[in-house]
C-alpha cells in the first residue's frame, strides 16, 4: 500500500486560486493533508499541527496544477525530427513511420522511455494532469500506464481506436496500420477494465479517435455508443488542417465537422475535440454548446504545422468550453504549458486585430479550471479550494526579469499577467500532485532526470534505424561533427 502524504504548509505566498470568484490572495497560505487541500487563507495560520512540513515562499506565486488537454506522450523521443513540414507530409513521411517503429515491453520499451521523458518535462514545467490524445499499439498502453503510476502525475490516457480508411483518393498512408488489429473497440474495453481508476484514481482510460478522413461514420458511431454505455471519455483530432473541412463536406454527405460528430454520437460532456481550426461556425458553434463538448486549443502546434488558428474568441463568446494543449514535441518542441498559455493569450489579439481579445486571464482559465471541466474533473482539480485535490504549482518570480512585481507593496501589477506573460517552465520550483511533492527546489523527486534523458537518447537511435526515416539538414547550413 502506498503511504499517504502528510500535511504541508505553503506560506508567505501569493495564491491565484481560480475559484468561482477568481480570488487572488497576495500574502497567504495553503495547508494540505493527505491528497486534499485543507485550508486556503490570507495571512498566517493561527497554529500548525505537529509533523507538518513548512515551506516558506516569499517572492513566489502558487497556481493550480496545469492541465494539458492534448498531448502525445510517445512523441518526446521525436523532438526535432520533423521540422518545417505541413501536416500531411509531417504525418505520413515522418511521424507515423517513426511511431510504427516503437518496440518493447517493460522498462526498456520505447513507449515507457518516451512516457517518462514527457512526464518529467511536464512535471518540471508545472503540468499535473494531462489527456493523452492517441496511444498507439507500438507505445504499449501498459508501458505508459506504468510510467504514469510510478511518477505520480494525473492522467487520462486515450487508447487509439482506429479504422481502415476507405477513400484512397485522399492518399493517406499510415504505417501504424500494421497494428490495426490491436486498435479495436475490444482492446479499448480491455484497457479500461484493467487500468481505469488505478493508482489512487490518478489514471483514467479514454477512447481516442483519429481525424475522420474517409473511415465510415458508422464505425465512429459504434465507438460513441460504447463509450456512452461505459461512461468512457472520447478525444479526437478534428478539423485541424485546411483540407479537413472540404473532406467532411465531400466524404460525409455534406456534413460540417460538428454535424459529423453529432451524427456519429461522439459529442458530450466528456468529449474533447482537438484543434478545430476549420469549422463552419454557423453550423458548428450551436452543436458544441448544446452538447457540452470541449475544444482543446493548440496554438503552437497549429501555427508550426501551418494548420491555422482556431476561432477561440467566437467559441468563448458563444459559451463553448475551450481548454489548452501543447500537442507533441515534434509539432511544438515543448510540453511547457506556461509557454502555451502565453501564446494563447496574444495570438488572438493579432488575428482579430483587437487588444481586448483573449488575454492572460482567459488563457490561465483554459489551462486550469476549463481543462478540469473538459476531463469531467472540475470538482476535484483545476482550482485551489478547500476539499479539492492538492495539485499545486509554485513559481519563483523574485528575479529582475519579473520586476517591478512585489507582493508586499502590491504596486498594481497583476500576478496573472506576470505568470502568463513572463513565466516559463524554468520558473517552476515546486509541484504537488495528489498531496505528494513531485518537484522540490526545481528538482524531480519521483525519478532521476539524468537517467530519463540518457534512456531517451538511446531509444531514439533504434527507432530511427528501424523506421528508415532520415532527417534532412537545413539547406544552406553546414553541420560539422
Amino acid at each position: 500500500m502506498t503511504e499517504q502524504p502528510g500535511a504541508v504548509l505553503f506560506k508567505d505566498v501569493t495564491i491565484i486560486t481560480l475559484d468561482s470568484t477568481r480570488r487572488v490572495i497576495f500574502k497567504g497560505y495553503i495547508i494540505t493533508r493527505g491528497s486534499r487541500i485543507l485550508d486556503v487563507s490570507p495571512g498566517n495560520p493561527e497554529s500548525v499541527q505537529p509533523h507538518t512540513k513548512v515551506i516558506s515562499l516569499p517572492g513566489r506565486i502558487i497556481i493550480p496544477g496545469l492541465i494539458n488537454t492534448h498531448a502525445h506522450l510517445a512523441q518526446s523521443l521525436l523532438r526535432g525530427l520533423a521540422e518545417d513540414l505541413p501536416l500531411h507530409s509531417w504525418l505520413c513521411d515522418r511521424i507515423w513511420p517513426l511511431e510504427a517503429a516503437y518496440t518493447g515491453q517493460g522498462v526498456s520499451a520505447d513507449g515507457y522511455v518516451a512516457a517518462r521523458a514527457t512526464i518529467a518535462e511536464m512535471l518540471l514545467s508545472g503540468t499535473t494532469c494531462f489527456l493523452e490524445a492517441m496511444l498507439t499499439h507500438g507505445s504499449g498502453f501498459a508501458n505508459v500506464a506504468s510510467a504514469v503510476s510510478e511518477m505520480g502525475i494525473r492522467a487520462c490516457l486515450g487508447k487509439l481506436v482506429k479504422f481502415v480508411e476507405t477513400n484512397p483518393a485522399l492518399n493517406i498512408a499510415d504505417a501504424r496500420d500494421k497494428d490495426l488489429s490491436h486498435m479495436s473497440i475490444e482492446s479499448l474495453l480491455s484497457a479500461h477494465t484493467t487500468f481505469h481508476g488505478s493508482s489512487n484514481d490518478r489514471v483514467h482510460v479514454w477512447a481516442a479517435c483519429g481525424t475522420p478522413r474517409g473511415a465510415p461514420i458508422s464505425s465512429f458511431a459504434e465507438v460513441g455508443r460504447i463509450c456512452r454505455d461505459h461512461d468512457i471519455g472520447i478525444t479526437m483530432h478534428c478539423a485541424e488542417a485546411p483540407r479537413d473541412l472540404p473532406i467532411f463536406r465531400e466524404v460525409y454527405a455534406g456534413r460540417s465537422p460538428m454535424q459529423f460528430c453529432r451524427d456519429a454520437e461522439l459529442t458530450g460532456r466528456k468529449t474533447v475535440l482537438a484543434h478545430m481550426c476549420h469549422l463552419d461556425l454557423q453550423a458548428d458553434l450551436p452543436i458544441l454548446l448544446e452538447t457540452n463538448t470541449t475544444v482543446a486549443h493548440n496554438p503552437t502546434s497549429n501555427m508550426k504545422l501551418a494548420s491555422g488558428v482556431a476561432q477561440v474568441p467566437a467559441m468563448l463568446k458563444a459559451g463553448v468550453n475551450v481548454a489548452l494543449g501543447t500537442d507533441g514535441a515534434p509539432c511544438n518542441n515543448s510540453y511547457d504549458m506556461l509557454r502555451e498559455m502565453h501564446l494563447a493569450s496574444i495570438v488572438h489579439k493579432g488575428t482579430t486585430l483587437s487588444a481586448g481579445s483573449i488575454g492572460a486571464h482567459e488563457a490561465l482559465e483554459m489551462a486550469t479550471i476549463r481543462g478540469a471541466k473538459a476531463l469531467g474533473l472540475e470538482k476535484e482539480i483545476g482550482s485551489i479550494e478547500v476539499g479539492k485535490k492538492a495539485d499545486l504549482v509554485v513559481l519563483d518570480v523574485s528575479g529582475a526579469w519579473a520586476a517591478p512585481w512585489d507582493q508586499d507593496s502590491r504596486n498594481g501589477m497583476d500576478p496573472v499577467s506576470l505568470v502568463v506573460g513572463s513565466c516559463t517552465g524554468k520558473n517552476v520550483t515546486h509541484v504537488m500532485v495528489d498531496g505528494s511533492l513531485l518537484v522540490e527546489d526545481s528538482r524531480l523527486m519521483c525519478a532521476d532526470e539524468a537517467d530519463i534523458a540518457m534512456a531517451a537518447r538511446a531509444a531514439v537511435k533504434g527507432i530511427q534505424q528501424r523506421s528508415g526515416v532520415k532527417t534532412v539538414p537545413k539547406a544552406g547550413w553546414t553541420y560539422v561533427t
